[in-house]
């Protein structure tokens, strides 16, 4: 018997209902935020693509990300972080500013009556949310908002949000007529020693190049504000850096997200460097002070660096 009275089933039953209502209504804003970016994302690709003379604007529109987060947004330049110090030690830490999802997490927050633990649960669901509609992947969007404490440590109390936020985000975003990109893996080879055995090399090639971007990611911010003390100047810095490589090097490929390369990683081999580009780039970007927008590169770079190995 599952219940021991019938207090305990209906109280049982008010929890998953009250939490079924928070996940579909924080997802259902996942997805539509996540709809919109990636529309924007789009956009914005298209026309870089259509007018490549853009690339030499890259110093101006540095300038203006870094008088804005100077100006008005120091209190959020440490982005991600932000979120992972919030779910450890919820404070309403998070500036409302950061994002629309903050401010309505809190909204929430207040209107349920949510204490420390939930506001908590009510953050990793958001993530697991955010990560399912912007990749398309709502089963590895919900581990991944269980495992943002501790990868391997599960938070079991919130399973039930994360899936079904996770869920509900993709539906939505999807909904909204968003198409994430699908990438076709060609055959799976049959387990054996030496698959295996490449598997083990791979993973640790794989964990060496991840802690050298974050290494040359935070060097490389720290050069740039040595060399450059005025906090607006250090992306016109980076942007230029960009802007000029990749025109003397013509390596357009490098720029944005690179989604056909990741693509053609699949189907065929690639210049053993393309990953090493990627990284370079990737890294003179943000730690030049511009924002977002490492997750989809990360992939590039691990998608040619296993191409690279296989």
């Amino acid at each position: 018997m599952f219940f021991s009275t019938s207090a305990d089933f209906f109280a049982t039953v008010r929890y998953v209902c009250r939490w079924l209502a928070l996940s579909a209504l924080l997802g259902a804003l996942a997805g539509t935020a996540s709809a919109l970016f990636l529309l924007a994302l789009d956009w914005a690709t298209g026309t870089r693509v259509a007018h490549p003379w853009l690339l030499w604007g890259l110093p101006a529109a540095g300038f203006a990300t870094g008088w804005v987060y100077h100006r008005f947004g120091q209190s959020v330049a440490r982005g991600n972080n932000l979120l992972i110090d919030e779910i450890h030690d919820p404070k309403a830490l998070v500036p409302k500013r950061m994002a629309p999802l903050v401010l309505v997490a809190t909204v929430v927050t207040h209107l349920f009556r949510l204490d420390r633990e939930h506001r908590r649960v009510l953050l990793m669901g958001g993530i697991a949310a955010g990560f399912s509609s912007v990749f398309g992947t709502p089963l590895a969007g919900a581990v991944f908002g269980l495992e943002v404490l501790a990868i391997g440590r599960v938070r079991y109390d919130a399973l039930l949000t994360c899936v079904a936020s996770a869920i509900v985000a993709d539906v939505v975003c999807r909904a909204w007529g968003v198409h994430h990109t699908v990438y076709a893996i060609p055959f799976v080879p049959a387990v054996s020693a030496t698959g295996l055995a490449a598997t083990v090399v791979a993973g640790v090639a794989f964990g060496v190049v991840g802690r050298l971007f974050a290494f040359a990611t935070h060097a490389l911010t720290a050069w740039f504000r040595r060399v450059v003390r005025h906090a607006p100047l250090q992306p016109v810095l980076g942007g230029a850096i960009v802007a000029v490589a990749a025109t003397v090097l013509n390596v357009p490929q490098y720029l944005g997200l690179g989604i056909p390369t990741i693509e053609a990683a699949f189907h065929g081999p690639l210049p053993a460097y393309d990953f090493a580009g990627k990284f370079a780039f990737t890294v003179v970007t943000l730690a030049s002070g511009f924002k977002g927008g490492e997750v989809t590169p990360l992939f590039y770079i691990g998608a040619t660096l296993g191409n690279a190995l296989g």
